[in-house]
């Protein structure tokens, strides 16, 4: 008879509210705005739309919350999208003057920069990503050319709110869900090195044959190198910003040790990446160490064709000296050499340069003038 007490005493089960319906579809969270938050009771709120309007009073009453938008051009966007959200004047001004900056810090609002690199065919570029935190939410804005990894992060969004403590402190509610949303950023940018590998290993299998085309390992090689620069500069603007975050001095930031010991795994895991990428310069600088060296081994071989065209041409020029000479002689007035001659002066003549002829290719063979391979 206890057993309908317990089921009636037991904790209520914690369900999202949302506005749509709960589908493991892919195509799920896709609108321009979406925000995640998490409410005092350990309930989570999730929800898209094209406009941040119904958003504003959930983000009021959560704990922390997680404002998400895409758009096309951030630059374009950003100051009406921030305004919206909140934030000063003076703080949306930083943002839009500060073009070497990839941090601010405001007291009571700060900013990031983080890249978000994408590869196209042979493109690679870093698009920004922006974030704002305010009070109790993360901002972010990021371009539309980016990767599903912000769909995902999505999807998942409200079992990451759940994890953090309701009872914990604002700052620390923030950097645990700030440093989520950084490293799964992170974890995308370092997929992308996998792609510029195995275009290197395609490249490296051209750079061993010896008859590869010059004119195209070039500009391969240089769209190569391009890429790694790319990928290494956003990298290190990476690493900028996790600096900056890594003591903990922002009124905004956490204090608690074990967080960030977590920002500093996320650099030492930045730093390795980059690591590679050096690496992979450094592959990519040896291989044009050996395309110089097939363009040698093609002069080299042309030189040689050339040398054994002007030895045979010497054995040739050194045979036909013989019966030159010998017709130059016998051609004098002293020698009276007429048609009735021609039995014994033709044969010596055809003679005489077949023996010089086989003479000089001998002696040019016996002394090593002539190479054995032209190759």
């Amino acid at each position: 008879m206890r057993e309908p007490e317990k089921k009636k005493n037991a904790a209520p089960i914690q369900t999202n509210v949302s506005a749509t319906a709960t589908t493991a579809s892919s195509d799920l969270f896709q609108k321009r705005w979406f925000c995640v938050g998490l409410f005092p009771s350990g309930k989570t709120f999730k929800q898209d739309a094209e406009s941040p309007i119904p958003f504003l009073d959930i983000m009021n009453r959560s704990v922390v919350s997680w404002v998400d938008y895409i758009t096309d051009d951030p630059m374009k966007d950003l100051p009406m999208v921030a305004a919206q959200m909140g934030f000063s004047e003076s703080f949306i001004s930083s943002m839009l003057n500060e073009t070497q900056m990839n941090y601010q810090d405001f007291d009571t609002e700060m900013w990031m920069r983080m890249p978000s690199i994408q590869i196209r065919g042979t493109d690679v570029q870093a698009h920004p990503l922006f974030l704002l935190i305010r009070k109790n939410f993360v901002f972010t804005v990021h371009v539309s050319l980016v990767d599903k990894r912000f769909i995902r992060l999505r999807r998942y969004s409200d079992t990451i709110l759940k994890k953090i403590p309701i009872e914990g402190l604002p700052e620390d509610n923030l950097t645990m869900l700030m440093t989520r949303i950084i490293d799964t950023n992170n974890d995308s940018n370092f997929r992308h090195l996998r792609v510029i590998e195995e275009r290197g290993d395609d490249l490296n299998e051209s750079l061993m044959s010896a008859k590869a085309d010059r004119s195209f390992l070039g500009p391969k090689i240089y769209e190569m190198k391009h890429a790694l620069i790319v990928y290494m500069n956003g990298l290190w603007e990476s690493v900028d910003v996790l600096h900056a975050l890594r003591y903990g001095d922002a009124e905004l930031i956490t204090n608690d040790d074990k967080q960030l010991n977590q920002i500093s795994i996320m650099i030492e895991q930045v730093k390795s990446q980059i690591g590679l990428s050096e690496h992979m310069s450094e592959v990519l600088a040896s291989g044009l160490e050996v395309m110089q060296s097939i363009y040698n081994n093609q002069l080299q071989i042309l030189n040689n064709r050339l040398a054994l065209v002007v030895a045979y041409l010497t054995i040739i020029g050194t045979a036909l000296l013989v019966p030159n000479t010998i017709a130059t002689m016998l051609g004098d007035a002293v020698f009276e050499i007429g048609p009735k001659d021609m039995v014994w002066y033709a044969p010596l003549m055809f003679f005489g340069t077949l023996f010089a002829c086989i003479g000089s290719w001998w002696w040019v063979k016996k002394m090593g003038l002539l190479p054995k391979k032209v190759e």
